[in-house]
């Protein structure tokens, strides 16, 4: 990749600003559908699949409902994400709750909406009995493969993490709920995070798949799905290759046919929970200059703070930036581009390349559309932004409207 475009150009969203203070999110409506459909064409071969959005990537709800409409279900990780999806009809099998450290309260309401629970330790199968009263009729276990399976640089080494069953324990965990009167069963792993390593997953599906005819030669168990997770990366950096869908849906499918069909094992359905790559190239936020400090080195000071937009100072995660107007201009200047937090790692990119910026100047930062707003917070009293949505017929709609300090001491008592 050479370059990385915009959806927009500086008159749009001039006339945005005029209604919207900066900083605000932007959404490509179009371009997350036809991702969307482009990626489930990809699985188009396996019985009955399904992505079920992360919520966590994006829990807007107008976003979680465009991912609906084209057949997306929804994977939660707490009661806030449960109730986004039930307040837009997302109910049922068409919710993976998959979570850890669980309070009760949150399985009852899984539970109520009829969701897939997906158990992430061995413990919980007694907690959710003694929570729920009974076991579902389905039920999940999520898989950590420890040391037989490397894990990458933002989720770690599997055997360090503090996610799922052991081998042995999903075994017995398996037996155990065939025994409570658990019908139904599933399988699950998530063990990268934004990765683009395309042959990362196609390994990952085979794990799974060796799994599931050792579950069933040792237990008598056939599966009636397989989650093969989430953590399909997005490539943030211009030098980097975006996954191929389609490489990585033949790969599974030529796993599929060794392990699941060459054993008899039926129709098991195959379900993912991608969510960074479905949504995250296709959102931006955008801000705009307020200062220009020249010190040691030269600092150019948004009206976006890292409680916009966190990653570059939680992981030293590289977002594009474009400056709007000057996108053909000559990268003659080195910035660091910050915020105006009490922290200072407060920082969107350090000794970046850009064109000559000026106070006023409108930024763009790129690949904001998952792990973006949704991971934003108050410190310094900070206030979250707006988020719009650009939609199909050309329209621009306020999905989200920016806090007010109304909002931010609602909950205080002065």
């Amino acid at each position: 990749m050479t370059e990385k475009k915009l959806p927009f150009d500086k008159k749009y969203i001039e006339s945005l600003t005029s209604k919207y203070p900066t900083p605000f999110y932007v959404y490509d409506e179009n371009a997350i559908r036809e991702n969307a459909r482009k990626f489930v064409k990809a699985f188009s071969w396996a019985p009955s699949f399904k992505n079920y959005f992360a919520v966590k990537a994006n829990p807007n709800p107008q976003l979680v409902k465009i991912l609906k409409e084209e057949g997306f279900g929804g994977d939660c990780s707490s009661m806030a994400e449960l109730v986004i999806c039930e307040r837009i009809g997302v109910t049922g099998e068409n919710i993976m709750f998959t979570s850890n450290d669980t309070p009760a309260d949150e399985y009852k309401k899984a539970a109520e909406l009829n969701a897939i629970i997906n158990l992430d330790d061995f413990s919980h199968i007694e907690f959710l009995e003694k929570t729920l009263g009974k076991m579902p009729e389905l039920i999940c276990f999520r898989y950590n493969p420890g040391h037989l399976r490397e894990g990458n640089a933002l989720i770690g080494k599997p055997e360090d993490a503090k996610y799922g069953f052991t081998r042995e324990q999903i075994l017995n965990g398996y037996e155990i709920c065939k025994a409570k009167g658990v019908k139904r069963f599933g399988l699950h792993t998530m063990i990268a995070s934004n990765e683009l390593n395309a042959d990362y997953f196609i390994e990952t599906a085979k794990m799974l798949f060796e799994l599931a005819v050792e579950i069933f030669n040792k237990t008598g168990i056939k599966l009636e799905f397989i989650n093969l997770g989430g953590g399909i990366g997005i490539p943030y950096k211009l030098e980097q290759t975006a996954v191929n869908y389609e490489y990585v849906g033949n790969g599974i499918k030529k796993m599929y046919d060794k392990y699941i069909k060459s054993n008899n094992l039926g129709d098991i359905k195959l379900f993912m929970e991608c969510g960074r790559t479905i949504a995250g190239p296709y959102g931006y936020l955008v801000s705009r200059v307020l200062h220009k400090k020249e010190t040691y080195k030269n600092y150019i000071g948004l009206d976006a703070c890292m409680s916009n937009l966190m990653r570059p100072a939680l992981y030293g995660a590289y977002h594009h930036i474009t400056v709007l107007g000057k996108e053909n201009g000559a990268t003659t200047m080195t910035y660091d581009i910050t915020g105006s937090l009490c922290e200072n790692n407060d920082k969107f990119a350090i000794d970046r390349k850009l064109p000559e910026i000026s106070i006023g100047d409108i930024v763009v930062i790129h690949d904001a559309g998952a792990h973006g707003y949704a991971m934003g917070f108050n410190y310094n009293g900070k206030l979250r932004s707006a988020e719009l949505l650009m939609k199909k017929d050309g329209t621009t709609e306020l999905i989200r409207r920016a806090e007010t300090l109304d909002d931010y001491f609602a909950t205080m008592k002065f």
